[in-house]
């Protein structure tokens, strides 16, 4: 199949171009985000590959099946840019890539953890101007602090057996208790214990109508003072708004995201010579206890050769008319 491949970097380039010779695709690779302005650009192609902050609204879709695309491929897991109802009412399937490394996004959670607690992107930039001292740099041990973990699918479940392995007691909440966790230590309890007794807090569920804003100023007012939030899963899980004042009322005490809600106008851009007009974010980096890496937590070679292999099996499936078992159906 032909197929129009958006939102490319060079790493896409590389994990998608190293199997294709396996498979009997066609990809043509464009920088441009997919919206109903770039949307024409597909006219001539089969497929799609779109990513997550990619625009597949319904005249998104509906330009795209009047240029004769016939499959939407997500190369990632989360799919809340798409209008599902449309893509249905337009007869494009949509198919995604629902697990390629939970241990990617886990350790990367973690990542943003120990840099927090011990301060280590600080201390880094200190010796790099031969400035050794310790003053300020005090940390704290995850050694038996308790750690809230919202959403135990495939990322949630690696996320807890890392903190188990730290010795910390974890405490999470899902609609769905998994037994494994259970077996294992978890302790599942409701949002609000979930809140009040957690030193750390990582988001790891999807966005949904029910979950967005998950985290807003009621949820913030019942966290323990000097709790540390980490959200690598979607930016929309949170209230910026209510999260910036939080830490500067320090409620807050630590805030570590990979995602932010109004990323796609931002994130896997360079904008160093430009003047940031998100005000949000903005003031976000200039408080000392936050830390913000831009949506890397999928990006390491493991998990980029695991989506290009399920994206082009997706394709390949629909080319041959079988089932799609990564499509995505309407609840």
């Amino acid at each position: 199949m032909k197929i129009a491949f958006f939102s490319t970097k060079s790493y896409d380039e590389d994990s998608f171009g190293s199997i294709l010779p396996n498979y009997d695709h066609e990809i043509t690779y464009f920088e441009t985000k997919l919206d109903q302005f770039s949307a024409p650009l597909a006219k001539g192609y089969e497929a799609v590959c779109a990513f997550v902050n990619d625009s597949l609204d319904q005249n998104t879709l509906t330009l795209l099946k009047e240029n004769g695309v016939q499959l939407i491929a997500l190369r990632c897991a989360g799919y809340n840019q798409v209008d599902l109802e449309a893509a249905s009412s337009l007869d494009l399937p949509v198919v995604r890539v629902p697990v390629y490394s939970p241990e990617a996004v886990a350790e990367h959670a973690f990542a943003l953890i120990l840099t927090l607690s011990r301060k280590t992107h600080k201390a880094y930039n200190r010796i790099r101007e031969s400035n050794f001292s310790l003053e300020g740099l005090t940390g704290f041990n995850l050694y038996q602090k308790t750690i809230g973990v919202i959403g135990t699918g495939a990322i949630g479940r690696a996320f807890c057996k890392i903190a188990l392995g730290f010795g910390c007691e974890v405490v999470a909440f899902d609609v769905f208790k998994n037994e494994e966790m259970k077996d294992i230590g978890v302790n599942y309890v409701n949002l609000e214990d979930l809140f009040s007794q957690s030193d750390i807090i990582s988001l790891h569920c999807p966005l949904t109508l029910d979950t967005k804003h998950l985290i807003n100023k009621a949820a913030l007012s019942q966290m323990k003072n000097n709790c540390m939030l980490i959200n690598t899963s979607r930016g929309a899980l949170i209230e910026t708004k209510a999260v910036i004042q939080a830490l500067k009322s320090r409620e807050l005490g630590y805030l570590g995201i990979d995602v932010y809600e109004q990323e796609e106008d931002l994130f896997f851009r360079n904008l160093s010579e430009q003047i940031l007009e998100d005000e949000q974010i903005s003031r976000l980096m200039t408080f000392p206890n936050v830390l913000i890496t831009g949506h890397q937590a999928f990006l390491t070679h493991e998990a980029l050769a695991q989506i290009a292999k399920t994206t082009l099996d997706n394709i390949t499936q629909f080319e041959k008319g079988e089932r799609l078992g990564n499509q995505i159906a309407l609840k």
